[in-house]
């Protein structure tokens, strides 16, 4: 398949140009970059989180190969979706999937489908390319869509990726907003629990501050899958780089969504 931009004009600019003046503003000054095993970014329209994402990205290196972990916020295709062959276009250029290691994941794994209609209007995974190809002109993706929070199915998934990715250099995106449509102090708060889990790279403890807190976080069930694998990869913390909420943009405080940036090493 040959995946054309779903929401370009929408969450950031269609306009190649314009979309890299924004690009260079949002990642700043790039230096002291590191290698980690995974980051966390966010998804909204780059007005509201583009400056979170391009921290986070400004801070690391981009190796050859990315598995991008989103949530399936169209409800199509099936619960655990991998596209395994073909190419994703933004207005930077095209991007080519890594049908090898994207293959012989699908091939290894239990619980993994290849499908195109979760991808297909899907902007979670799209929307952090453009980062990606500000800073490297060359790299492949893996792209894998979760529309499940079966627990069983997600601990089982990150092991497979942790088994399939193991001794080789591949980074992990994973691609979630926080807490959404309550006011500023309450996604404070509320996202602050998550963050912590995360930080511990304790995926039992991220499950629990969901539940408990009622957080929501539309990566859950991708970031929960992550820290399995990276911690069979070897990780052994993450860190928080910046948190913001689109109050901070627009000035309505009574209805905002969280954002959070952040690596793991």
């Amino acid at each position: 398949m040959y995946r054309k931009p779903a929401v370009a004009g929408q969450f950031y600019s269609s306009d190649k140009n314009e979309l890299s003046r924004n690009l260079k503003e949002f990642l700043g000054k790039i230096e002291g970059q590191k290698n980690v095993f995974a980051v966390m970014v966010p998804h909204a329209g780059y007005v509201y989180s583009g400056s979170v994402a391009g921290e986070v990205f400004s801070k690391i290196t981009i190796p050859d190969t990315v598995l991008l972990l989103g949530p399936n916020h169209t409800g199509m295709g099936v619960p655990l979706s991998i596209m395994a062959e073909g190419s994703w276009e933004t207005p930077l250029g095209t991007v080519d999937i890594d049908t090898d290691l994207a293959q012989e994941l699908l091939r290894n794994s239990e619980v993994l489908e290849s499908d195109h209609d979760a991808h297909r209007r899907e902007h979670s995974l799209e929307v952090e390319i453009p980062f990606l190809q500000m800073l490297k002109s060359s790299f492949r993706i893996i792209p894998i869509v979760i529309g499940t929070q079966k627990e069983d199915l997600l601990r089982t998934l990150g092991a497979e990726i942790a088994r399939n990715l193991k001794g080789k250099n591949v980074l992990i995106v994973i691609s979630s907003d926080m807490t959404h449509y309550e006011t500023h102090d309450a996604a404070q708060k509320k996202d602050a629990f998550a963050i912590r889990a995360i930080e511990e790279l304790d995926e039992g403890a991220l499950s629990k501050a969901v539940s408990t807190h009622q957080i929501s976080m539309c990566g859950y069930a991708p970031a929960y899958t992550a820290l399995v694998a990276v911690k069979k990869l070897g990780a052994t913390e993450g860190k928080l780089i910046r948190y913001k909420t689109s109050g901070e943009v627009s000035g309505d405080y009574d209805k905002v969504v969280g954002y959070a940036g952040m690596v793991i090493t």
